[in-house]
This record gives C-alpha cells, sequence and structure tokens, in this order.
C-alpha cells in the first residue's frame, strides 16, 4: 500500500488527485471551488484556526496544481496566506543563559546589540542585530542559538527570506528549482507548479486519433519508488494512463556517460550537465565556470531527443523526482525535446485518478539500459559512468572525479575550482543530497533508496555502456 512521508504530501496528493479527476471529466471549471470541500467536507477545521483560512489556503493549492502564476517564470511558489506560523530567524538568547559578568557576547558584538537585565541575563536587539554569529561563538554556555526558519534552513543558495509581511519570499535570481525548501516545509506553505493539467490534455488529444503518441521517459530513480508494487505494474500502469510506451531515461544516460567522456577527454575540466538545479547554480553564482560545464544534454533530454528523430510528431513526458526539471525543460535548448513534466507524487496522483491498481497489473518492462546508466540516480553513479565509458571507447584519458553529494558540497568543489585549487578534472553536480533519489518529488525519501537503484542497476549487469546505446543504434549522436 502506499505511504507518504508526512501528511503534508498526502494533503498535496489528494489536491493533485481531485485536480486530475475534473480534468478527465472535462468538469475543471467547477474544480477551485469544489475540491476544498471534496478534501475537506467537514464544518471543523482539521490543520488550521477555522475552516474558512483552511479551504482559502486548499484554493491556493488548487491553482498550483493547475498551473500556478503563469507570470511568475519560477516553478516554486510560495502560498501567502499558509506561511504565517513560523518564528522569525536569527539569534536569540536561550534560558541557558547563566547571566555571567564576563559579558565575551557584548564585547565581540560589532554593532552593540546585546543588553542585560537586573540578572545579568543576555537579550539581543533585534533592530540592531546583523546577524554576524559572533556572540553565539563568544558565548561558553552555548546559550545563544541561531533559529531559522525549515524552508530558510533548506535553501543552501540563500535564495529565501522572509517578506514584508513575514512570509517567505523566493528570489528568482539565486533560486535552482531543486525543491529543498518545498520538501521541507511543515506548512506545505512552498510548493511546486504541476503540469498534470498539460499531461492529460496531452493523453487526451492523443487518444485514438493517431495524430500523436505520447511517451513517458522515466527517471531511474523510478526502482525506489512505489514500493508496495513491481516496478513491472508501475510501467503497465504508465501505459494504462493513455501514454504509448513508457522508456528509460538511464538510456540517455548512457548516451551522456559516452559523450561526456569525450568531452572530458577533449577539454582536460570538466562539469557534469546531467543536474538542472546544479547547471542553474553555476550559471548564476559562478558564471565564469558555466563555460566547462558539459554541452551535452540531460539524459532525459537525450533520449527525448531520439525519441523525436525516429517520431517528430511524438510528445515527451518527463517522469521522476526532480522539481528542477520543470525548469529545465522550458529552456529554448531543451524545449524542443521534452513537452512537459511531472514528479513521481503527481504520477501516483494520476493512477489514482483514473482508479488504477497497479498491484493488480500484469508486469511491463522497461527499455534496458546499462547498469552504469541505471545508477546515474544516486551520488556517485555520473562518475562510475564516465570512467566506464573512457574505458569502453579506449580513451587514454586519467579522470580524477569529484562527486558532490548536494549543493553545500559542489559549492566546495566549484569554489576550488574557481581559485584552482581543485583535485580533481571532473565535477559531477548533485544539487539534491543523495543524487536524484534525494528529489523533492520523490513518493519515498531514505537512505534504502541507494540500495534500490543499485539492485535495479545490478539487472543489467551483462550489458555495457555500448551495448545498451547499440541496440537502438543511437550510437552518440
Amino acid at each position: 500500500m502506499r505511504k507518504f512521508d508526512t501528511k503534508i504530501q498526502y494533503l498535496k496528493y489528494k489536491v493533485l488527485r481531485s485536480v486530475a479527476r475534473h480534468a478527465w471529466n472535462d468538469d475543471l471549471l467547477q474544480s477551485i471551488t469544489d475540491i476544498p470541500k471534496e478534501i475537506m467536507p467537514g464544518k471543523e477545521p482539521t490543520m488550521r484556526c477555522c475552516v474558512y483560512k483552511e479551504r482559502a489556503i486548499l484554493a491556493e493549492r488548487v491553482k498550483i496544481a493547475m498551473g500556478g502564476d503563469r507570470n511568475n517564470p519560477n516553478v516554486i511558489e510560495v502560498i501567502d496566506i499558509a506561511c504565517d506560523d513560523c518564528p522569525a530567524s536569527g539569534y536569540y538568547v536561550t534560558d541557558t543563559c547563566r547571566g555571567c559578568i564576563a559579558h565575551r557576547c557584548e564585547d565581540v558584538c560589532p554593532k552593540n546589540a546585546l543588553t542585560f537585565d537586573e540578572h545579568q541575563k543576555a537579550h539581543i536587539d533585534k533592530s540592531l542585530c546583523i546577524n554576524c554569529g559572533k556572540c553565539a561563538a563568544a558565548c561558553p554556555y552555548n546559550a545563544i542559538n541561531n533559529r531559522k526558519r525549515p524552508c530558510e534552513n533548506a535553501c543552501k543558495v540563500k535564495a529565501i527570506s522572509a517578506g514584508p509581511d513575514g512570509s517567505a519570499s523566493i528570489s528568482n535570481e539565486k533560486c535552482i528549482s531543486c525543491g529543498a525548501c518545498v520538501y521541507m516545509c511543515p506548512f506545505g506553505a512552498i510548493t511546486d507548479k504541476s503540469f498534470i493539467l498539460d499531461v492529460i490534455d496531452m493523453i487526451k488529444k492523443s487518444d485514438g486519433n493517431n495524430v500523436y503518441k505520447v511517451y513517458a521517459v522515466v527517471a531511474p530513480s523510478i526502482a525506489s519508488q512505489f514500493t508496495y508494487a513491481k516496478l513491472g505494474q508501475v510501467v503497465t500502469g504508465i501505459e494504462e494512463l493513455g501514454f504509448h510506451h513508457a522508456i528509460e531515461a538511464a538510456l540517455g544516460a548512457d548516451m551522456v556517460a559516452f559523450g561526456e567522456a569525450k568531452e572530458l577527454a577533449e577539454k582536460g575540466f570538466l562539469t557534469s550537465s546531467c543536474c538542472p538545479a546544479f547547471v542553474s547554480h553555476v550559471q548564476k553564482k559562478y558564471p565564469k565556470l558555466a563555460e566547462h560545464v558539459s554541452h551535452n544534454l540531460s539524459p532525459a533530454a537525450m533520449i527525448a531527443k531520439y525519441i523525436k528523430s525516429t517520431d517528430p510528431t511524438s510528445k515527451i513526458v518527463f517522469i521522476g523526482p526532480c522539481t528542477a526539471k520543470k525548469m529545465e525543460f522550458q529552456l529554448e535548448h531543451v524545449r524542443p525535446y521534452i513537452d512537459s513534466v511531472i514528479t513521481f507524487e503527481e504520477l501516483q496522483a494520476l493512477f489514482d485518478s483514473k482508479d488504477i491498481d497497479i498491484t493488480t497489473l500484469k508486469e511491463g518492462v522497461l527499455d534496458n539500459a546499462s547498469y552504469f546508466g541505471r545508477i546515474f540516480a544516486r551520488s556517485g553513479g555520473l562518475s562510475d559512468a564516465v570512467v566506464e565509458a573512457l574505458k569502453e571507447q579506449n580513451i587514454d584519458f586519467e579522470v580524477k572525479p569529484v562527486a558532490c553529494d548536494g549543493i553545500e558540497q559542489c559549492n566546495a568543489a566549484l569554489l576550488k575550482a574557481q581559485v584552482g585549487k581543485l583535485d580533481g578534472n571532473f565535477i559531477e553536480g548533485m544539487a539534491c543530497v543523495g543524487g536524484c533519489i534525494g528529489g523533492a518529488g520523490c513518493l519515498t525519501h531514505g537512505p534504502k533508496n541507494k540500495a534500490d537503484v543499485d539492485a535495479y542497476g545490478k539487472e543489467a549487469m551483462e550489458k555495457t555502456i555500448a551495448d545498451a546505446i547499440s541496440i537502438y543504434n543511437i550510437g552518440n549522436k
């Protein structure tokens, strides 16, 4: 049986499922008013102070599930009325302050923000404090803590701050759409736009008219999702939704491994292009390194490009764990190949919107990529694949990979590379901790995911990367 990590995730799923049901039934015009009552039919609030606010927030969730604010290019949005219960971020003095007379905190404060009461207990004047942290470092009792809102703490690129009304505000200039804030917000006040309606529309228009076929390109991290069913049943479920065929993005990963190995040997230093959040971060924060980002498309775009070369009328939907993919497919160089993106969360909502119980279905199969293509889903997998691709192509080049697990490790490597101090010549950048298996659009998050992906990869151990891509005669286009 499906299980959601949090109640917030379950609420999001229920909204998506209801929106999808209305879309299949062609009565979306009523959904914004009807869906909050469908999800919360009673007169008593279950999550908020009153039923009116609860339904108002649900209505905003419905709008985002229907595509969100089209004037905001970011796929990550804040529901302002849902974001009002987090305390302000910053340094504060805890009850462990002993009222010492050394006052080291006062001595190091550059803004004279520390004062003391009649008991010598410290207090911080927030109007003066600049959150430098010097007082916290100086306190011998560790009595001064830095309180960060969950979204700010989750955002490692510092794209989130408190707006004038106290709600979260996202800087589109810094945001890389990784979705870390989406998963961590305990009120579900930050969420990703859904393109589920576009996908349903695509499928409905393709049904029986033979104008075009809709292909699902499925991320290899699917092996760690839908744990209540067999992978083959998920594949059959995708086709039951109306997709013509489900194809592994891992085949695109095999192609990328060959391409990046060649490019690395030619240039001598390279950063990966597979993670759209990582690539966006390089372009925004380290523009001088942008020229070193691999010129290969991401695995999803690579296999989508191949599909469209064989079937120009086809429509391609990427299904995976990544919210940043929702930004990537809109880029000028990707848009010709990928028509829309949905997450595993949204795929589950689609199954249930059509009452498809995947546990009752026969097992289908995904196209057989190599072991190395499939392990792109976890941190370190791309580096292993590039090493293998150099070997298979008989390219004499000593690769020194730096596999970065999460955006903080990416930052450390990029900073060193920028000043010529990096001990390596290939940066594998994964914005999410764990790699794609840690994406915000996952159904489940956890350490077991890596083992699931490796086990899935080992099912194809008899295949080399060259074997996998030669089946489709796609070589290294």
